[in-house]
């Protein structure tokens, strides 16, 4: 887990938007709705973010997102 922190990040717009998002508690479909974009994209945007936040779920993503400060 070390290592992950001293990793530089590499989120895109629409990945900090969709962060963002989660933040407020949105649903996946609710993001897809309000960024006008597919249900699948907005699924594939916080599959990456797990990915690259090295999270287990929204809970780990936000609390990652904070100690980066990110969020």
């Amino acid at each position: 887990m070390y290592t992950s922190f001293t990793r530089q990040l590499k989120l895109s717009y629409r990945e900090q938007e969709v962060l963002q998002l989660i933040s407020y508690e949105y649903s996946t479909k609710e993001i897809a709705h309000l960024l006008h974009i597919c249900y699948e994209t907005a699924h594939s945007h916080r599959k990456n973010l797990l990915r690259k936040l090295d999270a287990k779920n929204a809970a780990g993503m936000i609390r990652v997102a904070f100690e980066r400060n990110i969020l």
